[in-house]
């Protein structure tokens, strides 16, 4: 079997099928909420990434078929002044799962963060989400804070629409 880990063209149709085809999984999926992704959602989703400078998306094909997928989106550090890279969504298709994919994708999301002078990578997962929780540690990833004392920073989050 072989795996592949390629940049997602939004100029190509196929790649877009693939990066809607997953995203659209990992929505379904408790972990990203059990719901399938918005028509409309589904139809701009990769020409308003294509739009976006700080985007870059990755898919994991293994012989071929689309498996994996992260998004990731560039920020700025104000502590650091340098950008650093969110990455946004994480998602392996289940029957994949514990196969290295999930690593591979974050690989290829620290490369590309590492060639645009990033500082860091971040993520937000949920705390029930163990699987992935163990694989963002096997990657290097542990829990934000300055100051122990201070405790670990919490993601949240207020809808505007």
């Amino acid at each position: 079997m072989t795996l592949i880990v390629s940049p997602v063209d939004f100029a190509q149709p196929a790649h877009c099928n693939a990066l809607l085809m997953l995203l659209d999984a990992y929505a379904r999926d408790p972990m990203g909420g059990g719901e399938p992704l918005a028509d409309d959602v589904k139809s701009r989703l990769c020409s308003d990434l294509a739009a976006r400078p700080g985007v870059a998306s990755f898919v994991a094909w293994l012989d071929g078929q689309p498996v994996g997928l992260v998004n990731c989106m560039e920020g700025y550090s104000s502590f650091k002044a340098r950008p650093l890279m969110n990455i946004h969504d994480m998602a392996v298709l289940p029957d994949h799962r514990g196969q290295g994919i999930g690593q591979a994708l974050l690989a290829a999301a620290e490369a590309h963060a590492r060639a645009r002078g990033c500082c860091k990578l971040t993520l937000e997962v949920l705390t029930g989400n163990q699987p992935a929780l163990h694989s963002y540690v096997r990657f290097g990833f542990a829990p934000y804070e300055l100051d122990p004392a201070a405790g670990q920073a919490s993601f949240m989050q207020k809808w505007l629409a």
